[in-house]
């Protein structure tokens, strides 16, 4: 197996490995090509093996020469029928036939009203790679044509999916599910992220997974702000079913076959285990959506969300706000003005205007996020006025400047170091990894401190003074 560029050292790269009898279908699928189809191919070999029998009157016949020519036609049709019956096997195992239930495929590559107009030179002006064929994509991912029928199948019950399941905890302590793809997957689906996704138009607004841009650009939009609007899309991920993603790999060039293989490769129905009979089985609950842990899914959605950015950036800037994205967190902020400025703050900061506009901002959100298929999360909803802490992707926005780390994260983390320096072990649920990521988040808006506290924790570990409580020890397996 070869691994990738230093980049992409988290997946492999699989290797193009075929059984015995692939290689014979392969093979023989070859040979029906060049014999121009499969009747053609029938019939050549019929002929190459004396299996064609000429045909004669039988009322001259003796009835022994009848009963010969009777069994010649007899293994002429059993011959006949082998032969078909390979030549079929060799076409399924080149082809993909079918897909699963509600799940529409055709072994037809002509084109379709669908088709967009000038799809190739689409294809070569976003630099999209040029593919038509499904054996074409199965090339470029390094997958035989079986290995990628199988990544692609719609089960509805499996003994087997190409996702391992897990769930971790969100900051508020509620469960997140994690649906990691498989090595093959995932090299996959990385394949298309690089090669095609990241050639795709996003919004301006959209800050989440865009290269250049983090969660301290994303912040930055709303320094010094007046009014802070926080909202939250409602199972964001969930919400983009693997139609929505085909539309997307169809608007970009790309035709009927080759959007729907790369849609299928890139969703997963949501699933639910079952035991019977001492078997595991995953059950399908819903349509194939896209799932958290995918390495597709922000790109898909950041590409599906682009006419969502448009109009939201549009309503902002018809009411005076500001507007961004980071994944599914939607934030609004109204900037300070002169007037507010030179009367050393807003007046009247919880006036009947705000509150005016917060209510017509937040109809018009609700409207626009139905229209394009999502729903807001009336939970998280979250209004923030002058006067309390402005946070915005976990980034402290208040007053100008570059957006901070929240004090109590720097205190913290200070704390705990000095308390390791003691030889004093991690309290319960810290681990080497969260301490490193608190000081990583620091150095992103503060460099210099972010790294004293990351030297400060390989100093420590250097030591040998990273003394872990037998909970903390359990997290870092």
């Amino acid at each position: 197996m070869t691994t990738m560029n230093n980049q992409q050292t988290d997946y492999i790269s699989p290797i193009q490995t075929m059984t015995p009898a692939e290689r014979q279908w392969q093979k023989l699928w070859q040979d029906i090509e060049e014999a121009g189809g499969r009747y053609q191919y029938i019939q050549q070999q019929m002929i190459e093996h004396g299996f064609m029998v000429e045909r004669k009157p039988i009322d001259n016949m003796t009835p022994k020469e009848r009963e010969r020519y009777k069994k010649s036609l007899k293994k002429e049709a059993a011959e006949e029928k082998n032969l078909k019956k390979m030549a079929w096997q060799a076409y399924k195992d080149q082809h993909i036939v079918y897909l699963g239930r509600h799940i529409y495929w055709s072994d037809d590559t002509s084109i379709d009203k669908w088709d967009v107009k000038d799809a190739s030179n689409r294809l070569i002006e976003n630099k999209l790679p040029l593919i038509s064929k499904h054996t074409q994509l199965a090339s470029a991912v390094n997958l035989s044509v079986p290995q990628l029928k199988g990544l692609c199948y719609q089960r509805e019950v499996a003994t087997n999916i190409p996702y391992t399941h897990f769930t971790i905890n969100k900051r508020n302590g509620t469960p997140r599910q994690i649906w990691s793809p498989i090595p093959r997957l995932k090299f996959v689906q990385r394949w298309i992220l690089d090669n095609i996704l990241n050639n795709l138009v996003t919004h301006g607004a959209a800050h989440g997974f865009v290269r250049g841009k983090s969660i301290i650009t994303n912040a930055a939009v709303h320094t010094n702000s007046a009014l802070l609007i926080k909202l939250d899309v409602k199972d964001f991920f969930p919400s983009v079913h693997w139609r929505r993603v085909k539309g997307v790999f169809r608007h970009a060039g790309y035709p009927e076959q080759i959007a729907t293989l790369l849609a299928l490769l890139c969703t997963e129905s949501p699933r639910q285990e079952m035991q019977q009979n001492g078997k595991t089985y995953y059950v399908a609950l819903s349509d194939r959506a896209l799932p958290q842990g995918a390495p597709t899914s922000p790109a898909l959605t950041n590409i599906v969300c682009l006419n969502l950015d448009r109009r939201l950036t549009g309503l902002a800037d018809k009411v005076g706000l500001r507007y961004s994205r980071y994944a599914d967190d939607l934030t609004f902020s109204l900037p300070i003005s002169p007037t507010d400025i030179e009367n050393n703050g807003p007046v009247n900061v919880q006036s009947d205007d705000h509150n005016q506009l917060i209510g017509q901002l937040l109809g018009s959100v609700h409207k626009i996020l139905r229209e394009e298929g999502f729903t807001l999360n009336n939970e998280k909803t979250r209004i923030i006025r002058m006067g309390n802490q402005h946070n915005v992707t976990g980034m402290v926005v208040n007053g100008e400047g570059v957006p901070r780390v929240p004090r109590s994260i720097k205190r913290m983390l200070r704390a705990t170091l000095h308390n390791l320096d003691s030889g004093q072990p991690l309290r319960s649920g810290e681990t080497l990894e969260t301490l490193s990521g608190y000081a990583a988040w620091i150095a992103s808006a503060e460099r210099e401190l972010g790294q004293k506290y990351l030297d400060k924790i390989a100093a420590l570990q250097d030591q040998g003074k990273l003394i872990e409580t037998k909970s903390s020890a359990t997290a870092l397996r």
